[in-house]
């Protein structure tokens, strides 16, 4: 485990970046920022020159893999980093020089302990794709089939470790200020992240998520999961079939294929409502890169490290949430926040009720040329913060992958209605799911469950697993050693770690300004 002064360190170094880019400006200027966090980020900006416009998505990239993803992770969240710098993280991309295919060779062959022709027939030493974690490169089976190799970058397990420690060691310490900082629960948010890249960081989950979407959406028309190739997947290296298309991006080439675009932008928007309200199950990394449309128009998906899980009781409170918006049942709205204990009791549910129409009257009947869903996403963080609403980790997936599908959709047909688009399917689900038929099928199916058993064995369930609301348990957080809980121990502590603070901060600045990496 770091020590605290390791911790320092890093973040005085990360701070350095930060501040060439403009990017801590945002934390300075902050009203509920801690006073504590306000000086550090001066001590770490000392002596820079700072651009006038803050390039937020240039700094994470510039600090390196592990910031990349967490700059994604905080475009999610303009309550955290505000909509300025959310919009802007927005357009960070997960690209990185590639590793020489030397080492991509040595990888492969360790990683099956077989030699790279006794895999492949071929493999092109140039990746299709370079990004913070794995990249690409395209090959030949021994069978001939044409496929797709993703390969961890060397060491990237250890440096995430690294890296993470610290977001861990910094969100304890933020959260310990209460406050605003403990509202928006960093720690939780840091947990979740961490999960989320522990996951992207074994490849055989990448597979096996990839196969549970491609058996859930095998019913649904126009859209497809590439094959995974299992006897040459494994932790670090992930083989599939290779896709033939057109980036959903590249409008000119889909138009000469005879695509119609209007359709696809609605196909797009249905076949993410299709995973995430119908199945609880979906891509939540469909950026423009990790989709393409094949010559009959089948929307083809990759990159599967990042997926969303909602449960079907916080799906049915979703469905409801979109439909009430969409038809202006703002009341209805508000009583699925207090029932999912989203918001606490003590608020009034009809005052909640007026602040949703703030927000859902002026998207209604709007393209998204004039008014988005990140808009409305912005609108909503706005209101829930004078309403005590606690962050949602469990649904920080389902709100970027909703803006990054509506960009796409956008992209294809600017004049598109989402709401338009995404309410008769919302309804359609509702009647199938809350209708009478469907009520008295799970009443049956309840039944005869039940009746199955015996009724104490009911009692004790029942008594175990009692309702829990809409937000599932947080994940144990590890523990995290504050400075200050030292400092009360021994009264010089303190002054200890100020020194080695002021001490660290000339490291970092010397190291950074002749280019030695802490």
């Amino acid at each position: 485990m770091a020590s605290h002064r390791t911790h320092i360190l890093r973040l005085l170094g990360w701070g350095r970046v930060l501040a060439r880019h403009g990017a801590l400006r945002i934390i300075e200027d902050a009203p509920h920022a801690p006073a504590p966090v306000r000086r550090l980020c001066r001590i770490a900006r000392f002596g820079t020159r700072q651009p006038d416009q803050p390039d937020y998505a240039g700094a994470f990239r510039a600090i390196g893999p592990a910031a990349i993803k967490l700059g994604q992770t905080l475009a999610t969240r303009p309550d955290v980093v505000g909509d300025e710098a959310a919009r802007n993280l927005l357009s960070l991309q997960d690209s990185l020089p590639p590793v020489p295919f030397a080492a991509i060779r040595t990888e492969i062959e360790s990683a099956f302990g077989r030699k790279l022709e006794d895999l492949y027939t071929s493999i092109e030493e140039e990746p299709v794709g370079a990004a913070s974690i794995a990249q690409v490169h395209r090959a030949v089976t021994l069978d001939g089939r044409k496929v797709a190799v993703k390969v961890l970058r060397p060491g990237i397990r250890e440096k995430f470790a690294q890296d993470i420690q610290t977001y861990e060691w910094a969100a304890a310490h933020l959260e310990a200020f209460g406050g605003e900082a403990a509202r928006l629960r960093p720690r939780l948010v840091i947990a979740n992240f961490k999960r989320w890249t522990l996951r992207e960081l074994d490849l055989r989950r990448e597979a096996a998520s990839a196969s549970e979407l491609a058996e859930k959406m095998a019913g649904v028309a126009g859209y497809r999961i590439p094959a995974i190739d299992w006897d040459r997947t494994c932790g670090s290296v992930m083989t599939l079939e290779w896709i033939e298309g057109t980036k959903i991006s590249d409008r000119d080439a889909l138009r000469a294929q005879g695509v119609d675009l209007e359709e696809l932008a609605k196909r797009l928007v249905i076949a993410f409502l299709t995973q995430a309200v119908a199945l609880g199950y979906f891509h939540a990394d469909m950026h423009q890169g990790n989709l393409f449309i094949e010559k009959d128009g089948t929307i083809a998906a990759i990159d599967f490290g990042i997926m969303g899980r909602i449960d079907r009781q916080a799906r049915v409170w979703l469905g409801e949430i979109i439909h009430g918006l969409t038809t202006g049942n703002y009341r209805r709205v508000a009583e699925i926040h207090f029932e999912a204990q989203y918001v606490p009791s003590y608020h009034n549910l009809e005052e909640f009720a007026t602040a949703l129409r703030a927000v859902g009257e002026p998207m209604r009947g709007k393209s998204v040329k004039e008014l988005s869903v990140g808009q409305m996403l912005d609108g909503l963080f706005a209101i829930t913060r004078d309403f005590d609403m606690v962050t949602q980790p469990h649904l920080l997936l389902l709100q970027k992958t909703m803006v990054m599908v509506e960009g796409l959709a956008t992209q294809l047909h600017p004049d598109i209605n989402m709401w338009d688009v995404s309410g008769p399917f919302v309804s359609e689900w509702m009647r199938d799911e809350l209708g009478p038929e469907a009520a008295i099928a799970r009443g049956v199916r309840l039944g005869l469950t039940r009746l199955a058993k015996l009724p104490a064995l009911l009692d004790r369930i029942e008594e175990a697993f009692p309702p829990k609301g809409g937000a599932p348990e947080p994940p144990p957080l590890p523990d995290v050693a504050l400075i200050f809980e030292r400092g009360q121990r021994n009264p010089n502590g303190w002054l200890r770690y100020a020194a080695s603070f002021l001490i660290g901060g000339v490291v970092a600045w010397l190291a950074l300004e002749h280019g030695i990496s802490l």
